[in-house]
């Protein structure tokens, strides 16, 4: 049969109880004679614990000691599901990153996968063995302990299918697939039984939170499909059903697809912006301006810059809110370097988006979107387009009215 890498995220894993439900679920796939690679995120809860100890004992704590400190959740998990598998008669494995070496930069808190030494899961799997494998974790080239970023794990069962060639990979989360937006803000939306790498990329840099975008892009990379199911079926439920059952996201855009002018709304409430005002309106400047902020390992996303007046225009960007004090710190430097009047910052922001590939091939979606908002009193502040998204920055006290409008508008309530 095939090799499947299943990733069971914070809340699937979240208790005794369900950390044997997991153990259930996987022996009944492997039961069908799957080989199974499974990845697993800390106890839900368990991450913000650890990290708020930390901060109990230094207010900005040291990414290389927090790395450390953060990386044990996973660790009882793995350790709790193997032991869990094997009471129900399997053979099973578990492996911190740094035992399996995934290695990572040296970008504590957030490091990013470079190689998977993958033998010794491969050695494994052939004695019959269910790996299991503390996901958000690695090390880099000194031994380091690392982490990837909240949400890693989904990027570490991504890594691990695509460096197996593993048929899926089956991300097992507390929703039962994607949705069209979330069904928290808008009762209506409808659940998507296939959308496409880019859109699921596109949808999760807007704040989607089913996906860590990190992961999208892997899968997009290494073509590796992924399924979105829910890890609270119930454990029995057959597996030629389950296999079917959730959101595919899938390289392959087939007519239904394409059909589909508009694949979901996205939105993202943890941003901020910034804009450097009276910026000297010459070659370079934007440079100037974002490459100290790249090189504190600050990502940037929107960016805007007003038309010259007088030699001097305004240049704004929008980051995460955790990342506002930082950003606004290095740009007063950089502010008296480059002759700029003021920097400001703004943390009570949102971005909302619509997502559809179907935008390569039909007109008329910016207006119809900004119509939308407009007749709803909803002023933009900053738009951003992409082939197959369009981005607009507004207040944040707008975000769930701009999502239900967008959403109606859009048809989004209808079944998929």
């Amino acid at each position: 049969m095939a090799l499947i890498v299943q990733k069971y995220g914070g809340t699937s894993v979240g208790s005794v109880e369900r950390i044997k439900n997991v153990a259930r679920r996987v022996a009944k796939w492997k039961g069908k004679g799957h080989d199974l690679v499974v990845v697993v995120s800390a106890m839900s809860g368990e991450t913000n614990r650890l990290i708020a100890l930390a901060r109990e004992i230094q207010p900005h704590p040291d990414p290389r000691e927090l790395d450390v400190v953060a990386a044990t959740g996973e660790q009882v998990t793995i350790g709790l599901l193997a032991m869990a598998l094997m009471e129900l008669g399997l053979k099973a494995r578990s492996y911190t990153g740094g035992q399996l070496r995934v290695l990572t930069d040296s970008a504590f808190t957030k490091a990013r996968i470079l190689k998977i030494d993958e033998e010794s899961v491969r050695r494994d799997l052939t004695e019959g063995y269910v790996v299991v494998v503390a996901g958000f974790q690695g090390v880099d080239a000194q031994g380091n302990v690392t982490t990837l970023g909240r949400g890693g794990s989904d990027t570490s069962g991504v890594a691990l299918a695509a460096a197996l060639k593993a048929r899926e990979c089956q991300i097992f989360t507390d929703v039962d697939g994607v949705y069209t937006t979330d069904p928290r803000v808008v009762p209506e939306a409808q659940r998507l039984k296939k959308i496409t790498f880019e859109e699921m990329l596109e949808m999760a840099s807007l704040g989607s939170k089913v996906l860590q975008t990190r992961s999208v892009e892997f899968a997009g990379k290494y073509a590796v499909r992924v399924r979105v199911l829910s890890s609270l079926t119930p454990p029995e439920l057959p597996v030629e059903e389950e296999a079917v059952s959730g959101t595919l996201i899938t390289i392959e855009e087939d007519a239904d697809m394409e059909q589909a002018l508009v694949a979901g709304v996205a939105f993202n409430r943890d941003e901020a912006k910034v804009t450097v005002l009276s910026v000297p309106d010459r070659p370079g400047i934007a440079y100037q301006i974002l490459d100290p902020i790249a090189d504190a390992n600050i990502e940037v996303d929107v960016i805007v810059q007003n038309v010259g007046n007088e030699g001097m225009t305004d240049f704004s960007f929008t980051v995460h809110r955790n990342d506002l004090k930082r950003t606004l710190d290095i740009l007063q430097k950089v502010r008296v370097h480059i002759g700029a009047r003021e920097v400001i910052g703004d943390d009570k922001i949102c971005k909302v988006g619509l997502v559809g590939v179907g935008m390569r091939s039909h007109v008329g979606v910016a207006s119809k979107m900004f119509r939308a908002l407009a007749e709803a009193g909803i002023n933009i502040q900053m738009i951003s387009t992409s082939e197959i998204k369009i981005t607009v920055v507004i207040d944040e006290k707008y975000m769930e009215l701009a999502v239900r409008e967008l959403h109606k508008v859009f048809d989004l309530d209808q079944p998929q």
